[in-house]
């Protein structure tokens, strides 16, 4: 029985498996398409029939992106930026999972129910209202300017999710620290804070990401100090309205695609455990 069930099962397998490796490939093809053009030169870039690849690879779409001047500058902002934010909502997003979790209060429940609101309201929605909140604030054409709105809109998910890893940890084991001489503050960070660590690394990718690749809030903040703008920003360079350098586009998003990917590579382990949500007894 288990070998005819076998093989009833493998064709689904197969078809299963086949339409998966179909989905990569349609999701990895505009990231080749990208790598492609950054390597390609500018007459096959321009050709009026591309073809899917290239035999004659150039380095000069790159060294037009290093010729920037401020490109360095750009990208330390961007790492500022992004570092600041998976930090601070990292944090902030913990205490707060824990204390929504761990103790009652009034409220509690409306305060979770408008983490959810807060998701799903547009960024573009409130792109004007914290512009002239941050003019207000005087912190226009700051790097406080992009870090603030990410981490403000990083928290909601990333309590949302770090409440399920806190709720997952039993309550036996924090009785069990408090009979053992064990403080709150010490159980907070010694105990709970290593169980619910894949959680915050899953949660830091999201915000790393957004904050990395912001280019709305880059802007419409940083109008006049070019000293403090992103990456992002400094793709515009190169769309020129009357010519367009679409070499040193794609090789300006393939440069920022980089630090994702390691920052990717770095977390993985616990980035699978992380989105499994899985904290055992």
């Amino acid at each position: 029985m288990n070998a005819v069930r076998n093989l009833v099962a493998r064709p689904w397998r197969l078809v299963a498996e086949a339409a998966a490796l179909l989905t990569a490939a349609v999701v990895a093809f505009p990231l080749y398409w990208m790598v492609l053009g950054a390597f390609r030169p500018a007459g096959e870039i321009e050709s009026g029939a591309p073809r899917p690849w290239t035999l004659a690879p150039s380095l000069d779409s790159f060294r037009r992106v290093f010729g920037q001047q401020e490109f360095g500058r750009y990208a330390l902002n961007s790492l500022l930026v992004a570092g600041a934010v998976v930090i601070a909502s990292g944090l902030i997003a913990f205490l707060a999972a824990t204390a929504v979790t761990r103790f009652r209060f009034r409220f509690r429940t409306t305060l979770l129910i408008m983490f959810l609101v807060a998701q799903m309201v547009p960024v573009e929605a409130l792109t004007i209202p914290l512009f002239f909140l941050m003019r207000d604030a005087g912190q226009l054409n700051t790097l406080e300017s992009l870090i603030l709105p990410h981490i403000a809109f990083s928290l909601p998910f990333a309590i949302w999710m770090l409440r399920g890893f806190v709720k997952a940890v039993p309550e036996a084991l924090e009785e069990a620290a408090y009979l053992d001489g064990a403080s709150r503050t010490r159980f907070l960070w010694q105990i709970l804070f290593p169980l619910v660590l894949p959680g915050l690394v899953a949660t830091s990718v999201f915000s790393f990401i957004s904050a990395w690749n912001d280019f709305l809030f880059a802007k419409s903040f940083i109008i006049s100090d070019t000293s403090q703008s992103t990456l992002p920003m400094a793709l515009l360079v190169f769309f020129r309205p009357d010519d367009p350098d679409w070499g040193g586009v794609m090789a300006g998003s393939t440069l920022m695609t980089i630090p994702v990917l390691v920052f990717f590579v770095l977390v993985q382990r616990r980035l699978v455990s992380g989105l499994g949500g899985a904290v055992k007894d």
